[in-house]
């Protein structure tokens, strides 16, 4: 995170970064800010409506302490309302990883620093973007469509009612537009394609997909609309990670434990958590979606490519991973599943206004899949650990009557540090540098 904000104050420089949809300054947002402060309430009691002693004292600079990458809390001088402005520019992110056959909750990060921000962003709700593409999929996969089966990257509206009146709604790709090339629900899936997943959302219903997120570990209410299928209804990280989970776990879903056993001080168990599994999917879906998750490191463009740069791959451990992005760069995220153990990622601003304006630097790929590449690599660099952790995904439990084995290119083990794949005579990526536009 430390790196991810560096990009961002280069990024916007002086400019204030608090914008509104069309990347205008929103006016009088410190202002509003700095009138839920203690400070606000004490001058605003002191002075009734005298507002220019209130601005007055707001303005002049007194001892405090905010937050740095360097000293954790650093003491400096600032006024009440240059303390706002410097802490509002500051990138977050929570992280959250899970072994997905017991539930128990592994790692928890609820932000960058718990002393300066209290609010945690494993449990706050924001808009998941393509990782929600996990429900649309395993719910196709329900149906009985298969990773191999072609569809066409094309816009097909949809015609939606809002507030009485008929509407067309038409989804559209990052980069705006549609190829027309006919590719595999794997291949779509791992490059993310926005059309897709919309035109697979309308053929097997939007109700459907709600149904199985809901089954799958997603709590919150959801918004069915058509853009339900793009991630348009906010859900929180921990829940997102569970969800992923239940593909690990071969379709069986479990509540996230915390505490696994209280004992009292003699040593006595005065409470225990038991995992409580329930079947959410059928196991040939949850297989299925493992493969489509690997597809977003094998299958050319994958979203999830940039995975390889780390140091997580030399023991034979196993890997995918969905990316997401919302509007205007607001929510980046990334899940990464291995045979035990699923992590996940959000990076963002405090409030949504706050964010990159390119997707080069604020997508998924870039911000979220960091935090669980550099993750996974402490994890598998302790010997103990690594026992647990450097798994390899089994192979099929029970006979499946639909293909999977489509569109990779990448192997499913390689050397991490230095990975140059090559198709036919065509240099196609270095690792490095291999985290095209997704959303």
């Amino acid at each position: 995170m430390r790196k991810v904000q560096k990009r961002f104050d280069a990024h916007w420089g002086t400019q204030a970064p608090w914008r509104d949809r069309n990347g205008e300054e929103i006016p009088r947002f410190i202002e509003e800010l700095a009138e839920k402060t203690p400070a606000y309430q004490y001058l605003s009691h002191k002075y009734g409506n005298q507002t220019d002693s209130i601005t007055y004292y707001l303005n002049q600079p007194h001892r405090c302490k905010v937050f740095d990458y360097d000293l954790g809390q650093k003491d400096t001088l600032f006024s009440t309302m240059d303390s706002i402005r410097y802490m509002e520019r500051f990138m977050h992110c929570g992280f959250v990883a899970i072994a997905p056959h017991t539930g128990e909750v592994k790692a928890w990060a609820g932000d960058i620093n718990f002393q300066s921000w209290k609010y945690d962003k494993v449990l706050s709700k924001r808009q998941p973007g393509s990782t929600f593409k996990l429900f649309v999929y395993t719910e196709a996969m329900n149906q009985g469509l298969s990773p191999c089966d072609l569809r066409v990257d094309e816009n097909i509206p949809w015609e939606v009612e809002e507030n009485g009146e008929k509407k067309l709604w038409m989804p559209h790709n990052a980069n705006g537009g549609a190829t027309l090339d006919t590719m595999s629900l794997k291949m779509a899936f791992a490059q993310s394609v926005n059309t897709i997943a919309a035109n697979i959302a309308h053929e097997v219903g939007i109700h459907q997909i709600a149904t199985t997120a809901h089954r799958m570990g997603i709590q919150t209410k959801l918004e069915e609309t058509p853009a339900l299928s793009l991630g348009a209804s906010d859900v929180s990280l921990l829940e997102l990670v569970s969800a992923y989970g239940t593909v690990v776990n071969d379709g069986e879903a479990i509540q996230p434990i915390l505490i696994t056993r209280v004992e009292n001080k003699d040593g006595k168990v005065i409470y225990q958590q038991e995992a409580e599994a329930t079947q959410a999917i059928p196991y040939a879906s949850a297989y299925l979606m493992q493969q489509m998750l690997r597809g977003g490191l094998t299958c050319p463009k994958g979203t999830s490519q940039a995975l390889w740069r780390f140091r997580i791959f030399d023991k034979g451990t196993e890997f995918g991973g969905k990316t997401g992005t919302s509007s205007n760069h607001s929510d980046a995220w990334f899940v990464g599943i291995s045979p035990n153990l699923v992590g996940g990622a959000w990076v963002g601003g405090e409030y949504r206004s706050i964010h990159f304006r390119t997707g080069e630097l604020g997508q998924g790929s870039r911000t979220a899949l960091p935090v669980f590449g550099y993750f996974m690599e402490k994890v598998l660099a302790n010997p103990e650990l690594a026992a647990l952790y450097a798994k390899k995904f089994p192979s099929p439990k029970e006979k499946l009557d639909r293909s999977w084995d489509c569109n990779d290119y990448f192997p499913h083990y390689c050397d991490s540090d230095s990975i140059l794949i090559t198709l036919g005579d065509s240099l196609l990526f270095e690792a490095e540098h291999a985290s095209p536009t997704e959303d």
